[in-house]
C-alpha cells in the first residue's frame, strides 16, 4: 500500500519559517520525481517545487528565492523549507510522487500565515 504522509504544517507569522515533510512508503523512492502543491482557499491547485530522481530543482515563481525543496533518499522523504513566509503562502500543502503515468498524493497539511 502506498502512502505519502505530510507533516510539518501549522500557524506561523509573516517572515516565518516552516519546514514541511513527505515521508513515503511502498513506492522505490529514488525512481519517483517528488513534488509539492498547494491549494489556497477558493484557487486552483498551484504547482509550487520539484525535485527529479536526479536532484533537479524547480520552483514556481512566487516562491523562488524563498523556498527549497530536498530529498533525502535513505529516509524515503522529501522536505520543503518555507523561509520568509507571506499571507499569500496560506494554503494546504500536498506532497506528490510521480513515476511515468504512476501518480500518488498525500492527504495534505495546512498552513497558515497570519499575525
Amino acid at each position: 500500500q502506498v502512502q505519502l504522509v505530510e507533516s510539518g504544517g501549522g500557524l506561523v507569522q509573516p517572515g516565518g519559517s516552516l519546514r514541511l515533510s513527505c515521508a513515503a512508503s511502498g513506492i522505490i523512492f529514488n525512481i519517483y520525481h517528488m513534488a509539492w502543491y498547494r491549494r489556497a482557499p477558493g484557487k486552483q491547485r498551484e504547482l509550487v517545487a520539484t525535485i527529479s530522481s536526479h536532484g533537479g530543482t524547480n520552483y514556481a515563481d512566487s516562491v523562488k528565492g524563498r523556498f527549497t525543496i530536498s530529498r533525502d533518499n535513505a529516509k524515503d522523504t522529501v522536505y520543503l523549507q518555507m523561509n520568509s513566509l507571506k499571507p499569500e503562502d496560506t494554503a494546504v500543502y500536498y506532497c506528490n510522487a510521480l513515476w511515468v503515468s504512476t501518480s500518488y498524493w498525500g492527504q495534505g497539511t495546512q498552513v497558515t500565515v497570519s499575525s
